[in-house]
């Protein structure tokens, strides 16, 4: 059921247009630039609707586990708006349900900005960024899964390393730092949307 992009040497996302922001975890601006940045692709985004936040991983594996912690830690925040959040720890999307899910938004999807989050593995001095671009990911890629592309704006964390036993390396992923990268994707997504009232 994992999902997981592969970063460094290999693809991860599908379109190379528009700027990429690369910030690390412990970065004490973190949370402002990727905000910043969010809210810029936001505003610059031809579909002025709400987004929808599609946030990509299982719960079955620690490493794999950032889309739905994220998700989850959204829930709460944007309950009382009109932004809907699907991927969280209840209810995961991932490698068996992703398609099903596209289909069911396929109407939402043509007027409002899709927001995907992933994990993914990289190289040993990545682990810990968080990456931002406009464009799609393409998940499942590290681990050989064909699976459709998701999003207009991409949010990725490197989790850990890539390379070698990709499986056994998500499985041995500190939760100590998906639950931290989480809450600072989550808060920077809920940031950058009080920075575009309109939404």
């Amino acid at each position: 059921m994992a999902l997981l992009s592969k970063l460094s040497c290999f693809p991860f996302f599908n379109n190379q247009e528009g700027d990429e922001l690369r910030v690390h975890l412990y970065d004490s601006l973190a949370m402002s630039k990727l905000s910043s940045h969010l809210a810029t692709l936001l505003a610059n985004s031809r579909k002025k609707n709400p987004p929808v936040l599609i946030c990509i991983g299982t719960d079955r594996s620690t490493g794999d586990c950032l889309g739905p912690l994220t998700g989850w830690r959204l829930e709460p925040l944007l309950r009382r708006t009109s932004i809907d959040v699907y991927g969280t720890i209840e209810s995961p999307v991932h490698a068996q349900n992703l398609e099903q899910t596209l289909n069911q938004l396929n109407t939402k999807c043509l007027t409002r900005p899709v927001i995907a989050i992933d994990a993914c593995l990289g190289r040993n001095s990545s682990v810990g960024t968080v990456l931002v671009k406009e464009g799609s990911l393409q998940p499942g890629t590290g681990l050989g899964k064909d699976l459709p592309s998701v999003g207009d704006i991409s949010i990725s964390g490197i989790v850990n390393i890539g390379g070698f036993m990709d499986l056994q390396v998500l499985q041995s992923t500190r939760l100590n730092l998906v639950l931290k990268m989480s809450q600072l994707i989550a808060g920077s997504i809920y940031l950058a949307i009080q920075k575009n009232p309109a939404r």
